[in-house]
This record gives structure tokens, sequence and C-alpha cells, in this order.
């Protein structure tokens, strides 16, 4: 192998240089500090930049056996040394030069603690994972620029992870946040709770595009009738409100708080890091947001449950459109959910169809019941979970109709969360959402994908004949991705909290058909949770693509679910 001199040598000697001849640069080089990998040399100064990996011994960063061994604890310091690289290398975009020249950067974590490939501790040996813009002056090549970015600046900034450097107390805390809200995720379903809001948490963000907490927010207090405590391996005895299953509506007017608490629920599937204010607000991991998405494409799903007789005499027994309306999508919604597992349904009536809610006394006397096709939600959500197990927690702030049919009423008042229970069944006693009159047909029927429906090889149109299509597979924020010639619209998937997951997911989507997991045979549900041990196994480095961050088979579905291309096996 190589030395890191060598590779000085090799770029000084081509400096000048027309800039493909960068390419010569690729492969391993070995240090006293560790072994440099060029692994990927952009073709362009203007192109995607250059993708390149350090190894270096966790001994020597000081990491010891329970942040290589516990994987909750591995994901803490994995993300801290993310963050303290990426601090320092924040503002080298493009410093010198044409295009991304001089770029160094490392995948930055958001305020969630995820999984990622930017950073992996792999028991003696730490990977990092950079993207670097190789200098040039139009197309040509600096290369003494490039030898200084890659031999000196680059080692300058490892160094940031020395034990004599790295903020060791700093490292442990975020390993031992990640293992506390994991200890108490682990506890929700043994104690009946769907989540857990420890007091004094901040719930409120800055912003809708800054999830960083809101400065002066009113810290969260549990009220006294589901105050709970909780003893956690590092925080010791916490207290808070544990959220019970069944039915629990969140009641009050208008910014009070009550979406605010549901975004951290929904968010509390994820752990968080130290500082964010939610750090101990925990949400079982089979908590799933729907809500209604007019437009997007459904595929098969059986929505009976809900949706029923429709004019004309169409079937919903196996329902198929590209343009669902929001009472459609929402329906669907919860069945692909239950689908794939979830046990927790977490929905607000500002991003909700009305009429997949709520069907008040005087529409149905105005409407008979055999020209509504629709059966709401208020009918079906007692039966979601005494028969079938599943929760749900409701923002509602302009309806009654719920108050029979949930077991706990909170209202919010200025960020207040009080426990209102009694008093609202006294004030809906005798009252009731009225029975549906068709049964449930839940669980809902197995669908199984064809693997040929996923398409991420697109046709040029351009070129010589005979040659091989192009595969494109690339992420747009948390928006959204393309998949060959398809674009899968995500952008209301609301537990996708990172771009780096929405890459995972387009190549992931990839892996599953190319290595048989979507084989014709498994479910969706089979594939999701076949996919998802295959990655706890192996890790995420395994899927294509770059600076990926892991996911659930919630949202892994959710973009299968949206592939207007998709098709189900015969029969199924």
């Amino acid at each position: 192998m190589n030395s890191v001199e060598d590779l000085r040598r090799t770029l000084e000697r081509l400096d000048g240089k027309p800039y493909p001849a960068y390419k010569d640069i690729r492969g391993r080089y070995r240090a006293d500090w560790g072994e440099l990998s060029v692994d990927r040399v952009q073709g362009d100064p203007f192109a995607s930049p250059s993708r390149l990996s350090v190894r270096l011994s966790s001994d020597g960063l000081g990491l010891d056996a329970s942040l290589r061994e516990s994987p909750s604890r591995r994901t803490g310091a994995e993300n801290f040394l993310a963050e303290t690289l990426a601090r320092g290398l924040a503002g080298r975009e493009g410093r010198s030069g044409s295009g991304s020249s001089g770029l160094l950067r490392i995948d930055r974590p958001g305020q969630e603690m995820l999984r990622r490939t930017c950073v992996e501790i792999r028991g003696p040996v730490t990977i990092l994972r950079f993207s670097v813009g190789l200098p040039a002056q139009g197309r040509r090549i600096l290369g003494r620029r490039a030898a200084g970015l890659l031999a000196d600046e680059l080692p300058g900034e490892l160094g940031r992870l020395l034990p004599g450097r790295l903020d060791r107390a700093a490292l442990q805390r975020w390993a031992d946040t990640v293992e506390d809200a994991d200890f108490l995720r682990g506890e929700l379903a043994d104690r009946g709770w769907v989540a857990f809001v420890a007091a004094g948490s901040v719930l409120p963000r800055r912003s809708g595009v800054d999830e960083r907490p809101l400065e002066g927010a009113v810290p969260f207090l549990a009220p006294a009738e589901l105050r709970a405590e909780v003893d956690l391996p590092h925080a010791g005895r916490v207290a808070g409100m544990a959220l019970p299953e069944g039915v629990t509506l969140l009641a009050g007017g208008g910014y009070h708080g009550k979406s605010t608490l549901l975004r951290a629920l929904e968010r509390g599937v994820y752990n968080h890091r130290p500082g964010d204010g939610r750090e101990l607000v925990v949400t079982r991991a089979d908590a799933v947001k729907v809500r209604a998405e007019d437009g997007r494409a459904v595929t098969g799903v059986d929505l009976r449950p809900f949706i029923n007789d429709l004019p004309g005499g169409v079937s919903t027994e196996s329902f198929t459109t590209t343009n669902a309306s929001g009472s459609t999508s929402q329906a669907a919604g919860i069945l692909e959910a239950m689908e794939v597992g979830a046990r927790v349904l977490l929905l607000d009536e500002d991003i909700s169809a009305t009429n997949f809610l709520i069907r008040d006394a005087r529409m149905q006397r105005l409407v008979a019941e055999d020209r509504e096709p629709i059966t709401p939600l208020v009918q079906r959500v007692r039966e979601l979970h005494d028969a079938h197990g599943v929760s749900t927690v409701l923002v509602l702030g302009g309806s009654g109709d719920y108050f029979a049919v949930a077991d706990r009423i909170l209202v919010l008042d200025e960020y207040r969360v009080d426990d209102r229970t009694d008093e609202a069944h006294a004030l809906a006693a005798g009252e009731g959402p009225g029975q549906p009159r068709r049964p449930a047909h839940l669980p809902p029927v197995a669908r199984v994908p064809d693997p040929a429906s996923i398409r991420p090889e697109k046709e040029s149109g351009r070129g010589r004949a005979g040659r091989p299509p192009k595969r494109i597979v690339r992420g747009h924020d948390t928006r959204g991705l393309t998949l060959g010639g398809e674009e899968i619209d995500l952008s209301l998937v609301s537990q996708l909290v990172d771009p780096a997951q929405v890459r995972a997911i387009g190549g992931a989507l990839v892996a599953a058909r190319d290595r048989g997991i979507l084989d014709g045979r498994r479910t969706v549900a089979e594939a999701a949770h076949a996919l998802r041990d295959w990655l706890e196994e192996e890790g995420l480095s395994v899927l294509p693509g770059e600076d990926l961050a892991a996911f659930r088979p919630h949202e892994w579905a959710a973009a299968l679910n949206r592939l207007r291309s998709l098709r189900l096996r015969a029969g199924a």
C-alpha cells in the first residue's frame, strides 16, 4: 500500500494537468495516524464532489468497550464524532478555484441521533466518510493545493478527535442520552404506555425550518392524573407524563400547544441530542403519523373498513388510484401503517380530511346512510384499540364527537396539560358517534409487491445503440426521491426527519429488489422487516449511495406505497 506522502507526490506531479487525470489517485494510502482511501473521483470540478474515507484506530481515539459494543452508546458516540468534525469543517464550501474546489465536508447530524454511514465504529476500527472538492482552476488540476488539502489539512482536522482534544465528557453525555432514551422506549409497551414526556421537556421549536428548542418556551408539566416515574441508567429517576394505550384526545383552543405536543410525540420515535429539550420525549417505535394527502397514489389497498359502496359500483376491496382524495388517502395511510405493524396512530385535525374524522348527527340526518360511502374514524377508533390493539392520539379542537369514545381527554391551555376526561365524558353522556353499519375487514389484507415494478433504470435516449440504461436513485431533501424515471413524493411523510434517510430509502428500495428481499412472495410487511433485519446485521453502508441514515420499516413502506409504478403480484 502506498503512503500519504506518495499521494502528496502524485498530486504535485498532476499540477496543471487536465482534471480527469485526478483518477490516478484512487486507492488506499497508509499514514502514522491511520489509513486514507480515495473511493470516488469526480470527473469535473462542477460535478458531485469526490468521496474519501478514513480508517482510524478506535483505541487511538480512546473509544472504550461500551462505545464499541452497545448499539445505543455507539450511535451516540458516532453522532458526536460527526458533529465535532462537521463543526470544525463548517465554512469550507469551495474555498478556492472552480466548482467545489477546496470543499471538505462530513454529513452533519440534525437534532435526531440516527445511525449514519458518515461515521461508523466497527470494533477496533472507526471509519469516517467525507466529501471533498478536488481543487482546480478552470478544468486544470491544482495539484499542490490538493496535496495540502488531503495530506495536511485533513489530518489536522482529524486531530480534533484525539483524546487530548476531544471533549470526553460531552462524548459520554451523547452516548448516555441515547442509552437512556432507548431504555425508556423499551419500557413503554411493557408498562402499557404509548409515550412518555419528561417533566421539564422543551417541546416548541424555533420555527418550521429550525428544529432547535425555542428559547424561553414553557417547560412541560405533567398532569397529576398521568404522572409517572421511571428509573433510567444515567438520568436516574425521572418524572413525567405517561400516555397510556387506548384513545387519547388532545383538545384546547388554537395556538395553545396541541399540535406542538403531537409533533413532539411523532419525533419521539427517534432519539435527540443533548440540549434539544426532547431527550426524554420518547414514543413507541411503532407509532405512525397519518394525514390526508390529496393526489397521492394508492395501490391495491382494502379500504372497506372506512370506504365502501362508491357510486357506480366501484369496489374498494383492492383500491387503486393515482389521484386519491383527502379521505381516501388518509384511510389508505392508516391501513398501510397497520399492515407494516403500527400499533399507535397519530393524527391532527388540521391536516386531516374532516369527512374522514367525523360525520355529525345533522349531516347523518341530511345525507342518507346508504348514500355515504365513508365510515368516519370516530366510528372505528374504539374498535381499532379494543379488537386490534391499535392506540390513537388525536388532536381535535373543533368537535366533541370523540368525547364519547376517548379513554382520556387532555386539554392544553398555554402549553399546560390538564386532564379533563371526567368533565368531557359527562358532557357526552347519552351521546355517541353511532355504530358503523359495515364490518371492519381488519386486519388489512396482505399485499405482495411485484419486484419488477421497482425500476431505478432510466433510458437516456442518447448515445450509441444498445447502451445500458442509467441507474438513477437521488434524494431531494426530505421531500422525495427520484427512482429511475419516476418522482416519489415524500413531502407529507411526517416522520422523515433527515435527507440522509431519504437517500437511504432510495438505496434500500433498489437493494430490496436486487437482493431478492422483494421476491414476488413476501408481503410488504415481510419485506420491510426482512430489510430491517438485514441492515441491522450488515450495517447501512451495504446500501448503494452516500451519506445515509437509518430509517424505520414504516417510512420505507411509505415510499414503496407512493411509487406510482407499483404493481402487486397477480392474485395477491
